[in-house]
């Protein structure tokens, strides 16, 4: 079952938010995370054809031409000199989507994917994608607890105008 938080919760979601959210849902079955063992790889395939349609660049290999680079530094004559990849990209390029699966909260990856969109040039939202159920942990519950924590909390401040947590 696809579940999902915005945040900040003051905050309602905007349409381009809310068409990712249906991207997921249009899967639901395929990528249910309680009956399926997919890696997030396998998330994204499934889910690449309905975020293309809604205007989304998605990764598609993890060659290097087929990754998206997102620009985070700039050198002389405006080169990038830092990116970091996202696994979609809005085409406008204020959105950008994280798939995890296993690794999300067992190595902490989320916290990185949180980072890196934090820095990424011209990057308003980030959709971050996870597992409901990954083994014995409730990721989704792990994830949404950490991002309600830090914005009750209000010590850190992001560049970010939210972050969509899904959980599939």
């Amino acid at each position: 079952m696809i579940q999902y938080q915005f945040f900040p919760r003051s905050q309602g979601i905007v349409g381009d938010i809310r068409r990712v959210i249906e991207s997921f849902k249009a899967v639901e079955a395929e990528i249910d995370s309680a009956s399926k063992k997919l890696n997030s790889n396998a998330v994204l395939a499934k889910v690449r054809l309905f975020l293309e349609k809604n205007g989304y660049t998605v990764e598609t290999g993890k060659g290097k031409n087929d990754k998206i680079d997102v620009p985070v530094l700039f050198g002389k004559n405006n080169n990038v000199d830092k990116s970091f990849f996202a696994d979609a990209l809005s085409n406008d390029g204020r959105i950008v989507i994280e798939v995890e699966a296993g690794r999300a909260t067992e190595n902490n990856q989320f916290l990185k994917d949180i980072f890196e969109a934090s820095m990424m040039f011209d990057v308003e939202y980030l959709v971050l994608a996870v597992r409901n159920i990954y083994r014995t942990h409730a990721d989704f519950d792990i994830v949404h607890t950490f991002l309600e924590t830090m914005y009750i909390s209000n010590r850190i401040k992001l560049p970010l105008k939210g972050i969509l947590l899904i959980g599939y």
